[in-house]
């Protein structure tokens, strides 16, 4: 029979926690294809929760206790309780449950069904049908809690996800193993550990499906979610969008692409002074062509870095796929000279550098050539799909 761990991070919740964990025992009495079982992590709490726990797994025996020394906040109590439970508990699911019944117990059944049903993750949402928040919430919270979410999304560039900031969930191991080797508490303090594990798990590409849960507002203390959560969001979620985009294969070629044409304007202009116009621009690719090949092969496809000894073949290749690029761009140039001609637009301040239309029609031959290359370089050269 498989085994779900039901976590309940603690500090100061002596009161709610001996409401929560009955509720947790009626729902239970009803799995009958999970063992069913809940553990406490608690951050030595004032108020010695603890000790309420240790009486109530007298006679709730599935109740467990991980007491830690020292305040660790949410995110390192759940990595603890994570560990303790996949490992010591030996666990096939843990969930994620608050100790103020802010989340539905009665939702459980729905998560363990979705799971069997092959969900790698599954998140209590309160923004898709069926979900919601509290109708007394005020108009700041409300504003904080959805606004909050549709600016993850933007940020984050996924909106397949509805509820980023949900605390009520159910994790896998695979998931837990593939996701948690790459967190660090100090990095996921207080609740940006919910969006920094999600972010996570989306970026391995798991299995991840939504439940509608109506979201109940703590009756019993106060909610420790402060103006810190704010602004560690925010940090958090710029930092790891940007840290996504310069590890991005596109952000990487499209870096290559700008310092190739780069090259390939100024070799331009050399080349001119030499040789005719249409000679100029063909040797000017060929020279970012160059520089292209080895800036790929040690940067954008580092992942698939050839082989020195596949070099020469490899090169001829690239020149050969890069002949799409090269046939677009002397149309476009061909074209432009024929139907336009070879007119000085403006001269650039300081620098005395005529900017003509030989110039503009590299630019846009460029861009259009910069989308073939991308396509054929995955496919023929480095073949990363």
């Amino acid at each position: 029979m498989k085994h779900a761990v039901v976590i309940i991070p603690t500090y100061n919740e002596r009161e709610n926690i001996q409401v929560v964990i009955p509720a947790l025992h009626d729902v239970f009495s009803g799995i009958s294809s999970w063992k069913m079982s809940i553990l406490v992590v608690d951050d030595t709490s004032p108020d010695k929760t603890y000790e309420v726990v240790e009486e109530l797994s007298k006679k709730y025996p599935f109740v467990h206790l991980l007491k830690n020394k020292q305040k660790s906040g949410l995110g390192g109590a759940y990595l603890k309780g994570m560990a303790e439970a996949f490992g010591a508990l030996d666990a096939d699911v843990i969930f994620e449950f608050d100790a103020d019944l802010s989340h539905d117990p009665t939702k459980i059944p729905q998560f363990l069904a979705a799971v069997d049903a092959g969900a790698d993750m599954v998140l209590g949402s309160r923004y898709i049908p069926g979900g919601s928040i509290p109708k007394n919430w005020g108009l700041h919270r409300k504003f904080f809690s959805v606004v909050g979410n549709i600016v993850i999304a933007l940020v984050l560039t996924n909106f397949s996800i509805r509820d980023w900031t949900t605390g009520f969930r159910a994790i896998t191991k695979k998931v837990y193993d593939a996701v948690h080797p790459s967190l660090h508490t100090e990095q996921f303090s207080g609740y940006t550990f919910q969006i920094g594990f999600l972010h996570a798990a989306v970026k391995n590409k798991f299995n991840i499906t939504e439940v509608p849960f109506h979201f109940a507002d703590r009756t019993i203390g106060h909610s420790k979610l402060g103006p810190e959560y704010i602004k560690n969001t925010l940090l958090y979620i710029i930092r790891v969008r940007l840290q996504d985009v310069y590890a991005s294969r596109v952000f990487k070629f499209a870096v290559v692409g700008g310092v190739g044409a780069l090259i390939q304007l100024s070799s331009l202009q050399l080349w001119r002074l030499i040789v005719p116009f249409q000679l100029a621009f063909f040797l000017s690719i060929e020279t970012a062509i160059i520089s292209n090949f080895i800036l790929n092969n040690t940067w954008t496809f580092s992942d698939h870095q050839l082989a020195l000894a596949d070099f020469p073949k490899k090169f001829l290749q690239f020149n050969f796929t890069s002949g799409g690029s090269i046939i677009i761009q002397q149309l476009v140039a061909i074209f432009g000279e024929l139907f336009v001609g070879l007119i000085t637009l403006f001269t650039i301040p300081f620098l005395n550098f005529p900017f003509d239309t030989g110039t503009l029609y590299a630019i846009i031959g460029i861009l259009l050539g910069m989308t073939w290359n991308f396509f054929a370089y995955t496919k023929f050269i480095w073949k990363t799909a």
